[in-house]
């Protein structure tokens, strides 16, 4: 929900339509800052939360989020770009404020809180086509061993073989397949 994120609103009546109507889990983002909206969205029938600023401001939420409803429902999305002094600092409020927050500080907590599913996204490559970043993929599933999903850059098929190779569970894609430069269904072997 990027009205929620940015501030400028917020899209729940839609959100609860789409949970109702979708014959598959929603998950949704975007302005779940404190528990009462985590619960709210929980409460119209979406499967997973997905936690972004409130996950640096408080990692605490996280703990309580997970502690009454299950670590399958909630989600910890870090983004991040390179800061001036070359540390991978989580960007915030919808990737428009840097944190001051290392990944690296961020993670071990996210963990500690009982965390299993970290979504990252390079923020800097994110709709850009460029392809994901190797050495910062090596770089975070190094820092995470849990179920990691990544974003930022996604291009073809060769950022899907690097999920592989990098024991990265999943991605998520958008204009790769706007732009047709992932096939969809992946012509995946072996």
């Amino acid at each position: 929900d990027l009205d929620a994120a940015t501030g400028r609103g917020e899209n729940r009546a839609v959100i609860e339509q789409i949970a109702a109507q979708v014959g598959v889990p929603v998950e949704v983002g975007g302005g779940v800052r404190d528990r009462e909206t985590a619960e709210t969205l929980l409460g119209l029938g979406v499967r997973r939360v997905v936690i972004g600023t409130a996950a640096v401001r408080d990692p605490g939420l996280v703990a309580d989020l997970i502690a009454a409803h299950g670590p399958e429902r909630v989600v910890v999305s870090v983004d991040a770009r390179a800061n001036a002094l070359g540390g991978l600092e989580v960007a915030t409020h919808g990737w428009a404020q840097g944190s001051g927050v290392l990944v690296a500080d961020l993670l071990p907590t996210l963990a500690g809180a009982g965390l299993d599913t970290l979504i990252f996204t390079d923020v800097t490559r994110d709709g850009t086509l460029r392809g994901l970043d190797r050495d910062l993929m090596r770089l975070v599933r190094g820092l995470w061993s849990r179920t990691l999903i990544v974003g930022g850059g996604v291009a073809d098929v060769q950022d899907v073989e690097l999920l592989r190779q990098e024991s990265i569970e999943g991605a998520i894609v958008g204009r790769a397949l706007y732009e047709g430069t992932l096939p969809y269904p992946l012509p995946l072997g072996g």
